[in-house]
């Protein structure tokens, strides 16, 4: 039996992820790939939150340039989220595992309203809870509502899954000799400006001393071995 670091997590994917190698939509390889890596930590004890993006769908800042205000850019995003998150929650329960759906905007008929004490219940049960619809209001990014959800649920811990190992500190995939920081502070990622996740998100994390894990992954047994405890991406933490 692996002795788990953290019991209760919020992993937080982002949109883009599900699109895989196409330039849009949602890819079934990667949602596959996402179900049996959420199981294998799910088989442990592992109780599990999640917080998926819209991007792939569509992105509600980039709405301005459509000449779409704001508000109903990101209301559009949120309905991207819950598209994300059906076809996340369909996937994970292909693997034998009881999920619950949960929007922060009613649509009865396909998730649950979001109640801060129901799905604290849902995960004692065993149950991977899906936050869906962002916070439910504009202008609140899904790194925000990741962080607010993790701090409702009392997580100990957000995981930020990305296409690279951790927080550089300038882009990997543009600079080879980028620097990897195994431990950063939020004051830190603020002062160096690194685009780890939007203010509002650091500074809920910070405020409340929730420590956060940025890590790659797409990379096969990479969840797990960061809830076992391995040295796996980067540690965010307040002090």
């Amino acid at each position: 039996m692996n002795e788990l670091k953290y019991k209760r997590i919020l992993l937080k994917l982002s949109g883009e992820s599900l699109m895989g190698k196409k330039g849009f939509g949602i890819d079934h390889n990667v949602l596959n790939f996402f179900a049996n890596e959420i199981k294998k930590i799910h088989d442990i004890g592992v109780q599990v939150g999640l917080v998926i993006g819209g991007g792939n769908i569509y992105r509600g800042l980039s709405a301005n340039d459509q000449g779409i205000d704001r508000v109903t850019g990101d209301q559009m995003g949120m309905l991207a989220t819950m598209i994300n998150s059906l076809a996340l929650q369909n996937a994970i329960e292909h693997k034998g595992i009881y999920t619950r759906l949960m929007s922060a905007i009613h649509m009865e008929e396909i998730a649950e309203p979001y109640i801060r004490r129901r799905a604290i219940r849902h995960l004692e049960k065993g149950r991977v809870v899906i936050f869906g619809a962002g916070t439910g209001h504009p202008y609140f990014s899904t790194d925000t509502a990741a962080s607010l959800r993790a701090v409702e649920i009392e997580a100990s811990v957000i995981i930020k899954g990305t296409r690279v190992d951790g927080v550089f500190d300038s882009d990997p995939e543009k600079n080879p000799n980028a620097f990897r920081f195994e431990k950063i502070t939020y004051l830190d990622i603020l002062k160096k400006n690194l685009r780890v996740m939007d203010l509002t998100a650091v500074s809920l994390c910070q405020e409340n001393n929730l420590p956060m894990v940025v890590f790659k992954m797409d990379e096969p047994d990479n969840l797990f071995r960061l809830v076992t405890g391995e040295n796996v991406g980067t540690v965010v933490h307040g002090n």
